[in-house]
């Protein structure tokens, strides 16, 4: 096991609202910001030079709570507050305790300007997963 393997497990161990799949969840929206939704995409070669070396541009407390959700969307569909609740994970709130939970052991980064208090009240859950879920057909398909 790595060290950081053994700072989870006491994260885990420490602070028993959250499971594991709510850290790696987190985790995962993260990179769905990055990769799916070209938040936080780094600085070309080109730009960036000896002083200012490539790095990823970085993702506020409500663009990732927006991944959450799109992300979240996309796996669970009208299951995903359910999933995330047994989780742990009931709103945007624990969101930012798990991020800053990851953050005090070294596994996500902030800025300056993070503060923890970003992630609260970013959007309603019920809304989000619940109201807001739309059912879509796919194509017909043609029919000799």
């Amino acid at each position: 096991m790595t060290r950081q393997d053994l700072t989870l497990e006491e994260l885990l161990q420490s602070e028993p609202r959250y499971s594991l799949q709510a850290y790696l969840f987190v985790r995962e929206s993260l990179e769905y910001a990055h990769k799916v939704m070209g938040l936080g995409t780094a600085i070309p070669e080109s730009a960036a030079t000896e002083l200012e070396p490539q790095k990823e541009h970085h993702v506020t407390a409500q663009e990732l709570c927006e991944a959450a959700r799109r992300h979240a969307l996309d796996q669970y569909g009208l299951m995903s507050r359910i999933v995330l609740k047994q989780w742990g994970i009931e709103s945007t709130s624990d969101i930012g305790e798990v991020v800053f939970n990851l953050i005090r052991i070294q596994v996500m980064k902030k800025s300056k300007r993070d503060r923890r208090q970003d992630f609260d009240n970013v959007f309603d859950f019920h809304e989000a997963f619940d109201k807001s879920f739309r059912i879509t057909a796919p194509p017909a398909a043609d029919v000799p």
